[in-house]
């Protein structure tokens, strides 16, 4: 995923946002929330939603924003993608 998540929210495949490099340690309270509300706006309807995670590198932004959205009951999470069923 890399830190896309942190600008622009969630991206689908037929969207094109301009490059940018914004490091999710300076994500400020208000820009997390709207990456709260995006997640869930743009994912509600979906019966799951994988969500790459290295643990070794998986960012503090992305745990929280994970614990705090409404629909973290859909959201599996995977390290290889091998191992999506």
């Amino acid at each position: 995923m890399g830190h896309t998540l942190d600008k622009y929210g969630v991206w689908f495949p037929n969207e094109k946002h301009e490059w940018y490099d914004k490091h999710p340690d300076t994500v400020t309270e208000e820009e997390f929330k709207a990456l709260v509300k995006d997640f869930e706006e743009k994912l509600q309807d979906f019966d799951e939603i994988y969500f790459y995670h290295n643990p070794g590198r998986f960012h503090a932004l992305y745990k929280r924003l994970l614990k705090k959205v409404k629909i973290r009951g859909k959201i599996i999470l995977f390290t290889h993608k091998d191992r999506i069923t």
